[in-house]
């Protein structure tokens, strides 16, 4: 007989990047009283990886737990961008409800739209909580419209419109029922999650059945699986039956020898777990997401939604540069293959492929932020490889006709350039599908675009709109192929010999074009050392040194002015290669070079 349990509460907050969810959760594990008194405690607290404290965004979905009058409430924090949406779409089937966030100035944005349908979906219960109502630009009123509006787009219910609305300061930690109410702390919100989400609710006497949602990995217990405790209880010792809904032939029998749960920050060991607690189980050792754990009396499988498939691949190539070896840690194709196979533990979105090649692997993901995350943190471990451009994956309808995967972009942009993004993503095969003006003289343009036109784009969208521009996306379908796209109007400038780079010789070069090296940097032929505006390769000799003679010149003692250097950021290095160029990256150097670096070899490739 399935029962409630109205001592647990699972809520997930989702929303679009950069709206405030992993403050929120900040702000409501500070006022539950996770933190002892005076505990020092860094902002952002639940962004526990270093990628994710530089770059201000949730790469992995964390779980946290609060006690608020004498109900255990389980929060997931979930991430924003498109890129990591396989993380959301997996921790809804842990959760009775979610917490959706707005921001009160940019409104509802393409991942809010992307979450609320998987959250919807699901029959899961909303309360939305527009944030940042102190911006000056804040705009509430209109924002609630903007969501209901949404919500009846994607088809909610009745039950699931008739939902609470809350305003909120993350940062300063205050949630009201109304407007003009007096903010004071989060307690308005902590009510509606006791008197809006529902109770988690099974059969406490039936066989045990836990679905993994999320996986953890560490070094030294191996594979954890998170999930919820869908019925019966799950115990240290207990032998269980390990099978997955889509994969009829895992049908493995294990035993529990790590059962945690979530307190604060912490994971907390326990003997056993009852229905409705989200429990961490450790000591299984081929686990995977879509597995449910049951008892051996009754084995049924949980149903659980596929992840969306990868839209885009690179290949990951052992470094063969003549500095090879020289600065990394791991640089063999085993290390390689190694290291990117265990990111598949955690991983659920990710694939990777074995090639012709034993030095190539093709690495499949949901974007270039997806698979640039995933460089760094090699990149941070030690290793040393090869990437080509990005390039997107395509497939085939019945009819045999090429289809690519398509996205919707939303971009505001100052009035004034408009016209230029406009013009550049129409010669990009991008159709231009809305225009609407914000308050602030901001315009906002939704592109119906392929996927393949984006790529590359970031850099020249953020000269052209002098960095003020936003760029958004969110994956929609695949349809038929648009046609060829040009991906870059530039030349490369490339280093014609081997030696370092010298400041004579470089003064000659930046006449070409932009220069990426400064005197003193090892270059090698065939290393890209610049771009050129005009569409051509050019090789210049940045190792030439002034020939010394017994006359001197007037100006001889002058010194050579050199422009300082353009320094390439990881994705704005994979935005420039092109197609016939690589990206070397070791733990010290991004340098990109030609595939081929013997040049007559190139030229007689670029003649075939």
């Amino acid at each position: 007989m399935k029962i409630k349990r109205e001592d647990v509460r699972n809520i997930a907050i989702i929303a679009h990047v950069d709206h405030g969810k992993t403050t929120l959760v900040d702000g409501m594990l500070r006022q539950s009283g996770v933190f002892r008194a005076g505990q020092e405690v860094r902002e952002r607290v639940m962004d526990s990886g270093d990628l994710e404290r530089e770059r201000g965004i949730t790469i992995l979905s964390k779980n946290t737990a609060i006690d608020y009058n004498g109900v255990k409430i389980n929060i997931i924090d979930t991430p924003g961008h498109a890129d990591f949406g396989g993380e959301v779409e997996r921790v809804l089937k842990m959760v009775n409800g979610v917490i959706l966030l707005v921001d009160a100035f940019e409104g509802t944005m393409p991942q809010t739209k992307f979450v609320l349908k998987k959250a919807l979906d699901l029959s899961l219960p909303v309360i939305v909580c527009i944030n940042k109502i102190d911006r000056p630009d804040a705009r509430p009123d209109e924002v609630v419209d903007e969501t209901l509006e949404l919500m009846m787009d994607l088809e909610a219910s009745d039950a699931q419109l008739d939902c609470p609305f809350l305003f909120a300061s993350a940062k300063q930690g205050t949630c009201v029922r109304n407007l003009g109410d007096e903010a004071v702390d989060l307690k308005p919100l902590f009510d509606a999650i006791i008197d809006y989400i529902p109770a988690p609710e099974g059969d406490p006497e039936a066989a045990t059945q836990v679905l993994i949602s999320t996986i953890d990995y560490n070094d030294y217990v191996g594979r954890i699986g998170i999930g919820k405790v869908d019925n019966g209880r799950i115990r240290v010792g207990q032998d269980i039956l390990r099978v997955n809904f889509h994969d009829s032939s895992v049908r493995v029998r294990e035993r529990i020898t790590k059962l945690y749960v979530f307190r604060g920050l912490e994971r907390v060991d326990v003997q056993e777990a009852g229905i409705g607690e989200i429990v961490a189980v450790s000591g299984l050792a081929d686990l995977r997401i879509g597995d449910t754990i049951c008892g051996t009396e009754n084995v049924e499988a949980i149903p659980f939604q596929k992840i969306t498939e990868p839209t885009i691949s690179m290949n990951f190539i052992v470094n063969d540069s003549p500095l090879a070896g020289k600065e990394g840690t791991y640089c063999t194709s085993r290390q390689i293959r190694d290291r990117l196979l265990r990111e598949l533990n955690t991983d659920v979105s990710l694939r990777v492929e074995d090639t012709d090649n034993t030095d190539t692997f093709k690495v499949s993901g949901r974007g270039e932020l997806h698979l640039s995350v995933l460089i760094e943190t090699m990149r941070r471990e030690g290793y040393e490889f090869a990437v080509s451009k990005p390039e997107v994956i395509y497939k085939q309808d019945e009819r045999g006709r090429k289809l690519e995967p398509m996205e919707v972009a939303y971009i505001d942009v100052p009035e004034e350039f408009a016209g230029t993004v406009i013009g550049q993503l129409a010669e990009r095969k991008a159709e231009l599908s809305g225009m609407t003006t914000l308050a602030n003289g901001t315009s906002r343009l939704e592109f119906n675009t392929p996927a393949r036109s984006l790529i590359g784009y970031h850099g020249t969208f953020l000269t052209s709109t002098k960095g003020t521009g936003v760029l958004n996306t969110v994956f929609d379908e695949y349809a038929p192929y648009k046609g060829d796209i040009e991906y870059r109007k530039q030349g490369s400038l490339i280093a014609f010999e081997d030696g370092e780079a010298v400041t004579y010789g470089l003064f000659a070069a930046q006449e070409r074009g932009s220069l990426f090296i400064e005197p003193g940097e090892r270059v090698y032929a065939g290393m890209v050392v610049g771009e050129n505006p005009k569409n051509e390769d050019i090789e210049v000799n940045v190792c030439k040194t002034k020939h010394l003679t017994n006359t001197r010149s007037s100006n001889a003692d002058e010194a050579l002015k050199l422009v300082p250097a353009r320094k390439l950021s990881l994705e704005q290095a994979i935005d420039f290669i092109d197609t016939d160029e690589l990206l070397e990256i070791t733990p010290k150097h991004l340098r990109i070079r030609k595939k081929i670096l013997d040049v007559k070899m190139r030229r007689r490739a670029a003649h075939k």
